[in-house]
C-alpha cells in the first residue's frame, strides 16, 4: 500500500534553507519508505495552520507535522489541530514522552506531541527539535501507519 503523505513545519522564522527539522522529517518518512509528496512550512498562526491541515487531510493518507508543540506563547499547534480530530490517538503521545524520557529526562512531560484522525486521514505532531524527529518516525509511526490508515479506512483489525 503506497500512503500519500503530507508533512508540514509550523514556524515563523524557517526557511526551505534553515528547515532543520523539516528536512529532517522528509528524510526520515523517505528512509522508512513513507516519502512525502510535498512539504510546506506554514506560519505560526492558528488559523492559517488550522486551514493548511484541513485543506491537506482532504488529499492525502496521513500528515507529519513538525513545530509549535511547546509550552512557548507562539506554540499554537495542538490548539490548531486538536479541535480538527474526529478521533484522538492519545496512546501516541503518551509512547512519544515515554520513549523521549531516555534522551532528555522528565522534561519529556513539556511536550504535547499528539496525534489523531481528520477524516480518516491519520495526523502526527511532532516537537520541532531535530532530534525528536527520528524517535518519533522511527519508533512510533513507521512501524503503524500503515495499520493505522487501513483501519481508519474501514479496513479490518
Amino acid at each position: 500500500m503506497k500512503l500519500r503523505v503530507v508533512t508540514f513545519t509550523f514556524s515563523d522564522t524557517r526557511t526551505q534553507e534553515t528547515d532543520i527539522g523539516g528536512k529532517t522529517l522528509c528524510d526520515e518518512l523517505t528512509s522508512a519508505d513513507l516519502a512525502p509528496e510535498r512539504h510546506s512550512i506554514v506560519g505560526e498562526e492558528l488559523l492559517v495552520i488550522r486551514e493548511s491541515v484541513r485543506a491537506a487531510a482532504l488529499t492525502c493518507d496521513a500528515i507529519v507535522t513538525t513545530g509549535g508543540t511547546g509550552l512557548g506563547p507562539r506554540d499554537v499547534t495542538i490548539a490548531a489541530l486538536e479541535p480538527l480530530f474526529d478521533k484522538r490517538m492519545d496512546g501516541f503521545g503518551e509512547a512519544f514522552r515515554r520513549l523521549s524520557e531516555a534522551d532528555v529526562g522528565v522534561r519529556a512531560m513539556l511536550s504535547n506531541a499528539t496525534a489523531g484522525l481528520i477524516g480518516t486521514t491519520c495526523v502526527f505532531a511532532l516537537p520541532g527539535s531535530p532530534k525528536a524527529i527520528p524517535l518519533a518516525v522511527r519508533k512510533l509511526i513507521a512501524p503503524v501507519l500503515e495499520h493505522a490508515v487501513k483501519i481508519a479506512q474501514g479496513g479490518g483489525h
